[in-house]
C-alpha cells in the first residue's frame, strides 16, 4: 500500500490526494438524501445511510457516470445499510476501484483509500510514531520529569495516521478503500480482522479508538490469491466480471461522448471477440473505453482491419496477444 504523501491533479471533483490514502474532498450529490416520509436517511442505524432502495442506488450511480446492474446496485445498498465492508472481486480493469470512487462521489463523502502491495505492514496501513520529532521532543525536554514527557511523546501530536486509523477516527461521511487486498501479505488480513468486524483500532498507548462514523467500506481483490475466510465472512461479496455487450455498450457512449453508435457497437463486439480467445490478458472495461477514445483522436468513423490492427496495442499488452488477435480477427 502507498504510504507517501504525494501531489496530484484534481480529478472531476476536486480531490486532494495522500497517497497511502488517497483522501478525496469533493463529490458531487448530496449528503443527505430523504426518504418518502421527508424525514434523513441517516440514523442510528449501523450503516452509513448513503441510499434510500436498490434504485436510489442505481439512479445515483448512473449520475456520476457509473452504470450498476441490478445485482451490483442490491449488493452496495445491504452494504450500505447493514454497514458491513464490501468485498468486491473479478478481474483487473471491470470497474471494482471505480465503484467506490462513484459511491464516495454520491454521498457526498472523502474518499480515503489504502493501496496493497507485497510487503505492507502496520506502520504503513494503520498508524506510526513519528520518532524523530519524539527525538527533538525529548531533547528539548532534557530537564523534565520522564513521566512528563513520555505522556507527552505519545500523544496525537507525535502520531502518525496512516489510511484505517484515517478512516476510523473521521467524523464525517466517508468511503474506506482497500485496493487490491489480495496483493498484501496474508498477515495483513489479521490487522484487517479487528478494523472490519468493529471498526475501531487498538494503540497501546492511547487505548482503544472507535469509529463514531462508520465508514463504507469496499475491499478490493483480483483474486490473485485467495483471502482468508475469516476476511471474507467479515464482508458482503460481490463479483465483477466482464459486462454483457449490452451494457459495455453503454457505459462506452456515457464515458465517451460523441461516439457513433455504430462505431460503438463494433468496437464493443471486436472486444467480446478477444475475450473469446485465450489470450494472456482479456481486454478490461478500462481498456474499452479507451480504445474508443483513441478511434476519437484517430479520426475513425468505422472499424476496418488496418484500424483495428494500427490500435490493438492500446487494448492488448502482450505482443504475442497481438499477434494472435491479428492472425484471428475475422471484421463484418
Amino acid at each position: 500500500m502507498t504510504h507517501e504523501i504525494a501531489e496530484t491533479g484534481a480529478g472531476d471533483n476536486g480531490a486532494g490526494v495522500i497517497d497511502g490514502g488517497v483522501i478525496d474532498g469533493g463529490a458531487v450529490g448530496e449528503k443527505d438524501r430523504s426518504d418518502a416520509s421527508g424525514e434523513k436517511d441517516r440514523s442510528d442505524a449501523p450503516g452509513t445511510g448513503f441510499f434510500a432502495s436498490v434504485d436510489d442506488v442505481a439512479a445515483r450511480l448512473a449520475e456520476v457516470g457509473y452504470l450498476a446492474s441490478t445485482a451490483v446496485a442490491t449488493t452496495v445498498f445491504l452494504a450500505d445499510r447493514l454497514g458491513k465492508p464490501l468485498l468486491v472481486e473479478g478481474p483487473a480493469g471491470v470497474g471494482k476501484t471505480e465503484l467506490a470512487k462513484a459511491v464516495a462521489r454520491v454521498g457526498a463523502a472523502r474518499l480515503v483509500r489504502l493501496q496493497c502491495y507485497e510487503g505492507i505492514d502496520e506502520s504503513r496501513a494503520l498508524y506510526e510514531w513519528n520518532h524523530a520529532k519524539q527525538l527533538l521532543r525529548i531533547t528539548a525536554g532534557r530537564d523534565e520529569a520522564w513521566d512528563d514527557t513520555r505522556s507527552d511523546i505519545f500523544s496525537d501530536e507525535f502520531l502518525l495516521t496512516r489510511p484505517l486509523l484515517t478512516a476510523i477516527r473521521g467524523d464525517e461521511p466517508t468511503v474506506l478503500l482497500i485496493d487490491e487486498t489480495d496483493k498484501a501479505d496474508v498477515e495483513v488480513e489479521g490487522l484487517l480482522l479487528e478494523v472490519l468486524s468493529d471498526f475501531q483500532v487498538t494503540v497501546p498507548e492511547l487505548g482503544t479508538i472507535t469509529a463514531t462514523q462508520r465508514p463504507f467500506t469496499v475491499l478490493t481483490s483480483n483474486a490473485t490469491r485467495e483471502l482468508s475466510e475469516a476476511l471474507r465472512r467479515r464482508c458482503l461479496f460481490l463479483h465483477l466480471g466482464f459486462p454483457d455487450a449490452e451494457l459495455e455498450r453503454r457505459i462506452v457512449t456515457l464515458r465517451v461522448p460523441g461516439l457513433d453508435d455504430t462505431l460503438a457497437d463494433s468496437l464493443v463486439r471486436v472486444v467480446g471477440a478477444l475475450r473469446e480467445m485465450e489470450l494472456r490478458k482479456a481486454p478490461s472495461v478500462a481498456e474499452t473505453i479507451d480504445w474508443a477514445r483513441t478511434l476519437l483522436a484517430l479520426g475513425a468513423d468505422t472499424l476496418d482491419e488496418n484500424v483495428v490492427r494500427d490500435s490493438l496495442g492500446v487494448i492488448l499488452k502482450h505482443q504475442d496477444d497481438i499477434e494472435k488477435a491479428a492472425r484471428k480477427l475475422t471484421l463484418v
